[in-house]
């Protein structure tokens, strides 16, 4: 079994968990409002606004024997940079306030999950970045161009009001692959332990959030 497939089954409860998220079944029924979609958005907002920063922490934590992924990171960068503007720019198009979003908080779950991730590369292991793009760009794949598409027709929202999600379900489809060919070539026990730990934190955390969004609803 290749690490990419070890990852995926080590995680799948992980993950099945967060896909059973209620705010998940709500919008593949059309059952979500504009202001749920906004919560969700302004959450985004928040881990969104530090995908670039922890990826530069991660790399300026390994030395030259990991500049294979290294060059990987710089890719990720590229590709990543200025999305929570992408973000702000729905949260307006849906009537919402983005400069009170720009300037707020997260709630508890992502807080806590932003600061794991900076913890965990920082004190344990950089490698551990990788858990979070797993679940992350994996989730993405698998609910946002439904999600996107449910929206449109629910909510009969302008195109340009889901740029963050129709973009990322279609772009992760292809970092997917190109993060699946990454992870075939981590060798180290280590390393293989901190990417299956982060991915259940982040998981975990995030499931949180996504829960927390139908309970501030009801």
């Amino acid at each position: 079994m290749s690490f990419y497939q070890q990852l995926q089954h080590n995680t799948a409860l992980d993950r099945q968990k967060l896909l059973a998220a209620p705010i998940i079944e709500a919008c593949r029924n059309g059952n979500i409002n504009v202001e749920m979609y906004i919560a969700f958005l302004t959450q985004a907002f928040y881990h969104v606004s530090h995908t670039v920063p922890l990826l530069m922490t991660a790399g300026g934590r390994m030395n030259s024997e990991y500049e294979w992924v290294r060059g990987a990171i710089a890719e990720y960068i590229d590709e990543e940079y200025g999305h929570q503007e992408w973000i702000l720019n729905d949260i307006r198009t849906c009537g919402g306030d983005a400069e009170a979003v720009r300037h707020g908080q997260p709630v508890l779950a992502i807080e806590l999950m932003i600061a794991f991730l900076y913890d965990f590369i920082s004190r344990s292991n950089p490698m551990g970045i990788f858990g979070m793009v797993h679940v992350l760009e994996g989730t993405s794949v698998a609910i946002a161009t439904t999600v996107a598409q449910q929206l449109k027709q629910g909510l009969g929202l302008p195109a340009k009001a889901m740029s963050y999600l129709s973009s990322h379900g279609e772009l992760d489809k292809e970092h997917l692959a190109f993060f699946a060919t990454l992870m075939d070539k981590v060798e180290k026990a280590e390393d293989r332990a901190a990417i299956v730990h982060s991915a259940k934190v982040v998981y975990q955390l995030y499931g949180d959030m996504l829960r927390g969004l139908l309970e501030k609803s009801q």
